[in-house]
């Protein structure tokens, strides 16, 4: 029995995900990949580095495109539009390093909402935005026109890493409401600073905003681990309820040779 017992677990481990039963990276993999390397580049101010990287990606994104996986026209034209301001910030010697850093996040942000089906990375960025639009509230609802003006301004730049990589997950209809209030808080700094309709846009974005997050992080798990986690509960359920019955009927057998020898 001990050799049956080994035996299912052994069967059971090979169900699990792992990394000696993953399959071949994929080339969509691959290429995001390379945006967390030219990423990993600029961090170390290796901008020429950066550059290199984000050529070779073009060269394998048009590879793809036409191989493996073709992308809907919103990804192409969104990938295209983030991966030229990358090239861009890493060829403009004006920009600051924070900039260019702003840039190719917002390039690796979008490969990896194209390449994962479960809590992107642009997720990640929801304590710091909310933080911040907390901080553009109490300026505004206190009155405090610098604090507004600097904290809305922060707010706009981190929104704008995210936004290329949030159309590609989000319902457009929701970006577009979001992106309403947002202009009209942005356009209409003077009157949010003192009237109260006006404030009222920060409840409703702030609203807006925390939903989308929630909804995107609502359910970490993969589906097919859910499988997985089911299939080998069953496993061991059926293993146990079938060495259990073995022992019974061991015992039960065990009971009746005595008792023919006691009656012998």
């Amino acid at each position: 029995m001990r050799q049956k017992f080994i035996a299912v677990l052994v069967f059971i481990f090979m169900l699990l995900p792992g990394q000696g039963f993953a399959d071949k990276t994929s080339h969509i993999d691959k290429l995001d990949q390379l945006s967390d390397e030219a990423l990993q580049m600029v961090k170390l101010h290796r901008y020429e580095d950066a550059k290199k990287l984000l050529e070779y990606f073009s060269d394998r994104f048009i590879a793809v495109n036409g191989n493996e996986r073709p992308f809907t026209m919103d990804e192409l034209r969104i990938v295209t539009v983030s991966h030229d301001d990358a090239v861009q910030a890493m060829v403009n010697s004006a920009m600051s390093h924070d900039e260019r850093l702003n840039n190719v996040t917002k390039f690796r942000l979008v490969m990896d909402a194209i390449s994962s089906n479960y809590q992107p990375l642009w997720t990640e960025m929801e304590k710091p935005i909310m933080a911040v639009f907390g901080d553009v509230k109490e300026a505004a609802y206190s009155g405090n026109n610098e604090n507004f003006h600097s904290n809305l301004n922060a707010f706009l730049s981190l929104y704008e890493i995210i936004y290329p990589s949030m159309k590609i997950d989000v319902d457009p209809d929701r970006v577009q409401k979001l992106n309403a209030r947002i202009n009209f808080i942005d356009h209409y700094r003077p009157q949010v600073l003192t009237q109260y309709a006006s404030q009222q846009e920060l409840e409703a974005l702030e609203t807006d905003l925390q939903t989308i997050f929630d909804d995107m992080t609502e359910d970490e798990t993969d589906p097919s681990l859910w499988w997985v986690i089911i299939s080998t509960g069953s496993i061991i359920i059926l293993t146990l309820s079938y060495v259990g019955w073995r022992k019974y009927k061991g015992d039960k057998a065990r009971q009746k040779n005595r008792s023919r020898e006691l009656k012998d």
